[in-house]
This record gives C-alpha cells, structure tokens and sequence, in this order.
C-alpha cells in the first residue's frame, strides 16, 4: 500500500502542524481507510519530511480520536463499534439540542436569513450532481452552534464532530441521505424561525437519529446490539 500524498510539505512550513492537517485531511476524505495502517516510512518520503514530526502529528490525531496507536504494531486509522456511534450522537445531540433550545430564543432574523442562505448554497450544490456529497464546508449544525455566540459549546461540539466525522462522511456520500438532510435541516430553520423551541428541538433529534442510522449503515456496523441509552436499564 503506497499512502501517495498530494501536497508535498514545503521547508517553510511548521512541519509537525502541516504534517497534522494533511493526515487529518487524508483520514477525513477517506484516502485513508477505517482500519488502515499508516506506513510511516512511505508517508514521511512523500511528505518530505523526517518521521520525527509524523510521529508527533500522529499522536495529536490519537489524541483527538481519530487514529488508534497500538503498540509494537504502529498507527491505524480508526474504526468504530455500533455502541460507540451511538454513544457519539448522544453526546451530539446533547450539545445541538441545548443550542437549538439557545437559538429560539438569542437568534437574530439576520442570523437565520444566514442559515436560509447556506441551505439555499448547499441545495444548489446537490442539485447540480448526479450523485452529491454533503458540502462539508458548509455545515448547517456547526453554524447552528456557532450563531449561540458560546465558544466553550462549539469546542465541545467541534470534538464530538471529528470523532464520528468517519462515519458522517461516509454517511453524507450516500445520495439519498444527502438529499434528506437538506429537507431535514429546512424544516428545523422553519420552527427556528417561528420560535417553536419544542418542534425544532424535535425535529432536530428525528434527524440526528436518521444520521445516525445512516452512519451505522454505511459502516456496516449490526443493529442487533442495545443502543447505549438502553444499557443497564431494567
């Protein structure tokens, strides 16, 4: 397996930092595999770089969960159990809920019209494609959180997206799914704007459950096992 890299790092570049945002970027896209084991000579020679600053860049990508660092055995990009998704889009809808429940009441219309615009931008985007991804740079839930105005909640929310941005990015290049959610986060924006705390938080949790079966899915992960809310109980 080869691992070729696109972006040869240039010497004046912070090699440790540059190093970490192609890897974050190659395991993002999926030009490396769930699972894949990162072949540190090959990837140092094709960055051009010593594997001094590969091996810190792969430590701070552990830290932030998506590789696996097994000793004696090397870097792995990072694969996921049923339980563990789900537990992920709890700790996801926790965060989005309580920014939703935020945003009926601090939004702005300006603020809003913002977010009428970014689905305006992604519709397009999808319509144009025969077989379209979710635009991840525009991400109507990370713009909901930012618009709450709380930085402590978006670094939270921020975490809980790298670590299932796996499963979410496989998931978005499915179609259908793509196309759902585009109709899914209208009609979030549409109880936003009315103020109706209690429908938009409800619709809202209808349709990170649907993420999140989705995610499963593509990962071919069984549904056969407990969600993690339904552990323990009696």
């Amino acid at each position: 397996m080869t691992q070729p890299v696109s972006k040869r790092l240039t010497r004046d570049s912070t090699f440790s930092q540059r190093t970490e945002s192609v890897l974050r970027d190659m395991i993002l896209d999926g030009e490396l595999k769930p699972g894949e084991r990162l072949n540190e000579v090959i990837l140092a020679a094709s960055l051009g770089i010593s594997r001094g600053p590969l091996r810190e860049a792969i430590q701070r990508l552990a830290s932030e969960g998506l590789l696996t660092v097994i000793s004696h055995r090397g870097a792995f990009v990072r694969t996921f159990e049923r339980a563990e998704v789900a537990e992920l889009y709890e700790l996801r809808a926790a965060l989005e809920l309580h920014a939703v429940r935020l945003l009926c009441q601090r939004a702005t219309d300006d603020d809003l019209a913002g977010l009428a615009a970014m689905l305006d931008e992604t519709e397009n985007r999808l319509s144009g494609s025969a077989d379209p991804a979710y635009p991840p740079e525009l991400d109507f839930h990370l713009q909901l959180v930012r618009l709450v105005g709380n930085p402590a909640l978006l670094a939270a929310a921020l975490e809980a997206q790298r670590q299932i941005s796996l499963a979410r990015t496989m998931s978005a290049h499915r179609p259908t799914r793509a196309r759902a959610a585009i109709v899914e986060h209208t009609d979030i924006l549409d109880a936003l704007r009315a103020r109706d705390q209690e429908l938009a938080t409800r619709l809202m949790a209808e349709h990170l459950h649907h993420s999140m079966e989705s995610a499963i899915s593509v990962l071919g992960l069984p549904f056969d096992e407990e969600p993690a809310n339904e552990r323990n109980q009696p």
